[in-house]
């Protein structure tokens, strides 16, 4: 049975002093919710912004860094599952997000110029959300089409030069010759 309990999913681990409801609450007016005293209004126009170009993002910013950052992430999912679009917790230091229609990596991606602002937020979620809206650099499905095809023609030349050769090479020896032997 212990090897049940290895396999086991984790719980869920939230920043201390997190209250979900209150969150989701602050969230509901401009998709921003932050500790009291912090001037939201520069973070709900970057996000006011993003949602005008049809990115729906919502910003929680929670004081200081959690013992690990990978709560943030399981925050932003908490929030996540009530919330339409993609998610972004910041701490001074880290950034989580989740989202329905991002993929992961591109998130990560995104995250990667987002972290280490320490105490300025707005400059995180602006460079977040400018990571997103640049284009994809690398279609893979092109390139697995390109390389498909590639296989395709050398399978077709290799076909191509055998073929050419045909029973004129196997002619070259004749029966009962020695083996290296040519005519």
């Amino acid at each position: 049975m212990t090897v049940l309990h290895t396999f086991a999913p984790m719980a869920v681990e939230l920043p201390p002093n997190t209250d979900l409801g209150s969150l989701r609450s602050d969230l509901a007016d401009d998709h921003v919710a932050a500790p009291k005293g912090k001037d939201q209004q520069e973070l709900a126009a970057i996000v006011a912004d993003a949602r005008a170009d049809g990115f729906p993002l919502s910003v929680v910013v929670v004081p200081g860094n959690p013992g690990h950052d990978s709560s943030l992430r399981d925050l932003a999912t908490e929030l996540g599952k009530n919330t339409e679009g993609t998610v972004a917790v910041l701490s001074d230091d880290w950034i989580g997000t989740y989202s329905d229609d991002i993929s992961r990596v591109r998130l990560e991606w995104a995250e990667d110029v987002a972290k280490y602002r320490g105490n300025h937020p707005e400059e995180a979620v602006a460079a977040f959300v400018g990571r997103l809206e640049q284009p994809e650099g690398v279609s893979w499905g092109a390139i697995t089409g390109l390389l498909l095809t590639l296989t395709v023609l050398v399978i077709a030349g290799l076909y191509v030069v055998k073929a050419r050769r045909g029973p004129d090479a196997e002619a070259v020896v004749a029966p009962g010759d020695d083996a290296g032997s040519l005519r």
